[in-house]
């Protein structure tokens, strides 16, 4: 994934991040990108199965009356409340969360849609509600928008419109 520039946070990030400073405060700073070991791999697939399994997907105006609301869900939640719930279980695990990042795409469809990206040494990989397995980014049907800067939480950035999902497959790109 290209960093493009800095981009504007989501405004659900924002107002999640007001009520839920703790799970926005930048953490150790690493520049470095994480071995992906099988233990390291394993807990990945743990982790997004099992929220995918215990989280039922509803849309935020169902469950709050609004469009767009970003929480820790409890049984139900849209694709972002599943992304904040993994990156939360995966840094008490001890994960650095510099390499858990937010990231918004449109999907399949051409819809909004949140992801985890996951930075490792092999390679940036994705952990989505809509598929159990963990993907290289650039093995999903998505077109990339922006995210979590992994310098702060709290920065984004976007991420280069002129490469999309099968320019960089072509490219080899990861």
């Amino acid at each position: 994934m290209r960093v493009h520039g800095a981009a504007q946070a989501p405004y659900g990030f924002i107002a999640f991040c007001r009520s839920h400073a703790d799970e926005c405060r930048r953490r150790s700073v690493s520049y470095r990108r994480l071995q992906l070991t099988p233990t390291r791999l394993n807990a990945l697939e743990t982790v997004n199965r099992t929220v995918n399994t215990m989280v039922t997907p509803e849309t935020d105006q169902v469950l709050y009356g609004v469009r767009e609301h970003w929480t820790l869900p409890r049984q139900k939640g849209d694709c972002e409340d599943y992304v904040l719930l993994k990156r939360r279980m995966l840094i008490q695990r001890g994960w650095p969360s510099g390499a858990l990042l937010i990231t918004v795409v449109r999907d399949e469809v051409g819809e909004g849609h949140a992801v985890l990206t996951v930075r490792t040494a092999q390679g940036d990989f994705i952990l989505d509600n809509k598929n159990d397995r963990i993907k290289y980014w650039f093995d999903t049907p998505y077109r990339f928008l922006m995210r979590q800067s992994y310098l702060n939480p709290t920065s984004w950035v976007a991420l280069a419109p002129d490469l999309n999902h099968a320019q960089t497959t072509r490219l080899g790109t990861r």
